[in-house]
């Protein structure tokens, strides 16, 4: 094995950034070159105001990143690709034929309707294993199809498959980030009958390759406008950026659970094969393929999101909102009120979120936390106390014995929250990396090149040895109390420690 340096392009759903990894035996060293913001756009399209992502914004910050790399790199070896799930570009005749969709657009609604009257949600779940989320790919595509716009389209390109045709002129589709689409059977392969059935082209998606596939150098006008040259290569890596953070999850994966968490929460276990199964669908349980042919069994929690749009809105109010300091003050909180649910759908878009949390409780007779702390602390509480359910949920489902939790992602980073989970999970919470996403990207990037070798075991002891957790114990037993809330009302659950 020799050593050399990997890129990860590495997009979320709010910012952006390209990491640069000096690796090889031995060594694993990571930086940061570019960070920039990922904001949704607003364009009127004669109906409607419609939300998009301004995808060739992305492209020219992650190319600008990509030159900073090659400047501070002696052998730039790879370029890894990674973002969120379900969202494409549209391309005619090998060109983009509109700006991307966001998913929290409201268009998906239609979507929806369209594909359940074709298709039972049960029998839909029995093809694809996936959970119920309203913004999935294949609802997504059921309203394209009846708006029109896949009249005007060949070829449907996945946001990293999209960056990397950009990057070397050649499609495919990603078979971890093709497993959040909807199109995608079990077994891990296209579901050509199901596409036709809904009236989409079963070609409209380009052939699946697995993570480590070498896409193919950069374009020479690419390569000599980044001042790269066509030696570095574009290699696919797990491209939905939850199945990077999970390579790069310190755990034994046969008593652990994982909260992959960012903008989303993603709690879940890995397991061998698919859990296709009633009770899982009830529980709206998905199953994503994993790098190495590993199923990601997980449920969506609504995540960051619920503080980021809260301290958005502070700050359109005024206050000069820090997150930091809004959660130490929210640690000093005595948490009196009850737990939310995150995933109402009233959370999904963008706006007023401490409003709209007020409008909850209100709307049941609870006690409404009022002070900006009061509401900070009630969030972290509430995606607690969903992460805690997620956790056994997934080990009662996937029957794996979980004896750990493990967060990664910039959740990591959340002491109080890393806290109340163990607390309300009763179990021991190991916090990191936080970089989790962009080392999963590189390290399978590294062993397509030979500058790291091993099975997914085998990595995941790279990262623990190079970015050693930080434990969270459980303190005293919670007690779950229950009380009736008023006439008509839903019963409250809250927890105390005890």
């Amino acid at each position: 094995m020799r050593s050399g340096q990997v890129a990860a392009i590495d997009l979320g759903a709010t910012s952006g950034r390209v990491m640069l990894a000096d690796i090889g035996p031995g060594r694993l060293k990571l930086e940061q070159v570019a960070r920039f913001a990922n904001d949704p756009v607003h364009l009127w399209n004669g109906r409607r105001t419609a939300l998009h992502w301004d995808v060739p914004g992305l492209f020219r910050e992650a190319c600008a990143g990509l030159a900073e790399a090659g400047r501070r790199s002696d052998n730039l070896v790879a370029v890894g690709i990674d973002s969120w799930a379900v969202d494409y570009g549209l391309l005619r005749g090998g060109a983009l034929a509109s700006l991307p969709y966001h998913y929290r657009d409201s268009r998906t609604d239609g979507g929806v309707c369209a594909v359940h009257r074709t298709i039972d949600p049960a029998e839909l779940y029995a093809r694809n294993g996936l959970q119920f989320l309203p913004f999935t790919t294949i609802y997504q595509l059921a309203a394209e199809k009846a708006g029109g716009q896949l009249d005007l389209a060949d070829r449907a390109l996945l946001i990293p498959d999209l960056i990397g045709y950009w990057l070397t002129g050649r499609q495919v589709t990603e078979r971890t980030n093709a497993s959040t689409t909807g199109l995608l059977r079990t077994t891990g392969e296209w579901d050509d009958d199901l596409a036709v059935r809904l009236g989409l082209r079963p070609d409209l998606f380009p052939a699946l390759v697995e993570p480590g596939h070498e896409l193919g150098p950069l374009l020479g006008e690419v390569a000599d406008s980044l001042g790269l040259t066509p030696a570095t290569t574009v290699t696919t890596v797990a491209s939905h950026d939850t199945a990077s953070a999970v390579v790069a999850v310190p755990m034994d994966s046969g008593s652990a659970a994982y909260i992959s968490c960012g903008t989303w929460g993603l709690v879940g276990v890995e397991v061998g094969s698919p859990v296709v199964t009633e009770a899982g669908r009830e529980a709206n349980f998905t199953n994503e393929v994993g790098a190495d042919g590993r199923i990601r069994y997980l449920h969506n929690v609504m995540g960051l999101w619920l503080l980021s749009e809260t301290v958005r809105q502070y700050q359109r109010e005024g206050y000069r909102a820090d997150l930091s300091e809004l959660l130490a003050q929210a640690g000093e909180v005595r948490a009196t009120f009850d737990d939310f649910d995150t995933a109402d759908p009233r959370f999904l878009a963008p706006g007023d979120m401490p409003a709209r949390i007020r409008d909850w409780y209100d709307e049941r007779g609870l006690q409404v936390p009022v002070t900006r702390p009061g509401v900070v602390r009630a969030i972290v509480e509430s995606l607690a106390a969903a992460f805690a359910d997620g956790v056994r949920r997934a080990a009662e489902l996937s029957g794996t014995p979980v004896r750990t939790v493990h967060i990664v992602g910039g959740g990591s980073q959340n002491r109080l929250l890393c806290q109340l989970t163990a607390d309300r999970a009763g179990l021991p919470v190991l916090a990191g990396p936080v970089e989790a996403t962009a080392l999963g990207n590189v390290l399978i990037s590294a062993r397509a090149h030979h500058l790291v070798d091993g099975d997914l075991e085998a990595l995941r002891h790279i990262v623990a040895t190079r970015f050693p957790p930080q434990q969270y114990t459980p303190r005293t037993r919670r007690t779950r109390i229950a009380r009736t809330v008023g006439p008509g009302k839903r019963i409250g659950v809250k927890e105390v420690l005890s």
